[in-house]
């Protein structure tokens, strides 16, 4: 009987499993990254808010207190969520301020979370009403928030010293006007419980366990229900379970630090979207659950690698899921580049670079392409071409060529100038599988100053495939099952480089 129960419970794990990633495979995805949480929301404000808007909400970056009830605000006034230092504007926010030319700036905190040198920024920028919503604690403060709120029967009750569950529940509750209110787990606040008075509620959504939020406090609550788990992860999939939210996309967020949830969550609302949380590189059940309950296929992924990583994203959406890739055929138009037994290394090049398109984007990578036909663009324009899309990644595709016939073999380059480290592991992870998978000589990983590696602002490496100068080589390049084979190198250096971030 237990090896029984065993085996159903394998089998039921792998076909969770399979069905997150078959629904998902059908579906879009995109990740909204950055260097840091200031570009992560910098970014976001970009997707979202394209033509600029009239109001900003500025938070700390590192004091999620004053954070947790500031969504449904911001969506109220179609406003996105910028971050901040306590006492200075990083220079991406302050880029960002200037690009949205909004008329309000809302600051969330008080001093002690946003000091008055940010405030006097802010309004050197020429913004004509800046504001600040402070309170002497953080249930102060969403008391406060609460008050710019309009009127509603019914709000949203979360744990004040921690983030996650306030976070999960946030686009659901600024989609419905109710604002989100927070309270010790022992004790109900006199703000909260002031706020309660004012706003007249009638019923209350709890949103945590009874570690956070005890019974003793619900029971004060006008009408309450709870929406409880396990742990975060399990909260946020019963939100989606217990609010029947749409599910035709959901964000992908760290359920470890605040920012992207927070910023991310306005854009969220936005979109009818619910969030869900992650570990940083393992999925958890309940997220891997609710994905394949709900047959959720559409995904926005919020955070860098180091937030989530590419193995979470391959388990819900495909090993290359959500990263943009831009392959270069190298090139072309008046410009054959070498040629040898028949063969120009312009046509061979773009051959395989569409290969290795179809391959990479089959994985769920967007591709960009520097060329799609016999055309030139110069070396600045192919740069240009992927700092513009800021890629994640950039390959060259070449063949070799040598006054030497007897010269032969495969090689991958890589500048240190731009991510050096990674755009060395890329060379490295694809040069391991071209020359097995051409079955040439291995001429190893190489650091070069090619013009289109060390000008491309993200890991970036060269492909010399093999050499059209060589008899032996030549053949292979002009074969079409080789050039198949030249592909699946590249694509598969690709996969087993992401799998590891």
């Amino acid at each position: 009987m237990k090896r029984s129960l065993a085996s159903f419970l394998v089998v039921f794990i792998f076909l969770i499993s399979s069905a997150v990633q078959a629904l998902a495979a059908e579906g879009t995805n995109e990740r909204i990254q950055g260097a840091d949480r200031f570009e992560v929301a910098v970014n976001i404000s970009n997707k979202g808010w394209p033509n600029g808007s009239d109001t900003v909400l500025l938070v700390n970056y590192n004091a999620y207190a004053d954070a947790l009830s500031a969504t449904p605000l911001a969506y109220n006034l179609k406003a996105p969520i910028l971050l901040t230092h306590s006492a200075n504007l990083t220079d991406a926010t302050k880029a960002e301020l200037q690009r949205l030319h909004p008329q309000n700036v809302i600051i969330v905190g008080g001093e002690g979370s946003v000091t008055s040198n940010v405030l006097n920024a802010v309004t050197a920028l020429g913004i004509p009403n800046v504001k600040r919503i402070s309170g002497s604690d953080r249930y102060e403060v969403a008391y406060q928030v609460a008050k710019e709120m309009p009127p509603s029967d019914k709000v949203v009750v979360a744990y004040g010293l921690n983030f996650p569950d306030a976070l999960s529940i946030a686009p659901y509750a600024a989609r419905n006007g109710y604002p989100i209110l927070l309270t010790n787990s022992s004790n109900m606040p006199a703000k909260t419980q002031e706020a309660l008075a004012i706003r007249n509620a009638k019923e209350s959504i709890v949103v945590g366990g009874e570690a956070s939020v005890s019974p003793a406090v619900f029971n004060q609550l006008p009408s309450p229900m709870r929406i409880g788990g396990a742990d975060r992860y399990e909260v946020a999939a019963n939100i989606i379970k217990t609010l029947n939210l749409n599910t035709s996309t959901a964000f992908i967020a760290t359920g470890l630090t605040f920012a992207d949830a927070l910023t991310g969550s306005v854009l969220a609302a936005g979109m009818d979207a619910p969030v869900l949380l992650t570990a940083p590189k393992s999925l958890p059940n309940a997220t891997k659950s609710i994905i394949a309950e709900k047959g959720i296929t559409n995904f926005m992924f919020l955070g860098g690698l180091g937030s989530v990583s590419q193995n979470i994203v391959s388990q819900i959406v495909g090993s290359l899921a959500g990263l943009k890739i831009v392959v270069d055929a190298g090139h072309g138009g008046d410009d054959p580049g070498a040629s040898g037994y028949g063969l120009d290394e312009k046509e061979v090049v773009l051959d395989v670079a569409k290969r290795v398109q179809l391959k990479l984007e089959a994985a769920g990578a967007t591709i960009v392409m520097t060329r799609e036909s016999d055309t030139y663009p110069t070396l600045e324009d192919r740069v240009n071409l992927a700092n513009d899309q800021k890629a994640d990644s950039f390959v060259s595709i070449h063949a070799n060529s040598s006054l030497s016939p007897a010269a032969s073999g495969s090689e991958t380059y890589w500048n240190s100038k731009y991510f050096g480290n990674e755009s060395k592991a890329l060379a490295q992870s694809i040069q391991t599988e071209l020359y097995k998978q051409m079955d040439t000589k291995d001429r190893g990983v190489k650091e070069a100053d090619f013009y289109v590696i060390k000008n491309t602002n993200m890991p970036s490496v060269l492909v010399e495939l093999a050499f059209i100068s060589n008899a032996s080589d030549a053949a292979k390049l002009g074969d079409p099952n080789y050039r198949e084979q030249a592909a699946e190198a590249i694509y598969q250096g690709f996969v087993n480089y992401y799998s590891k971030r």
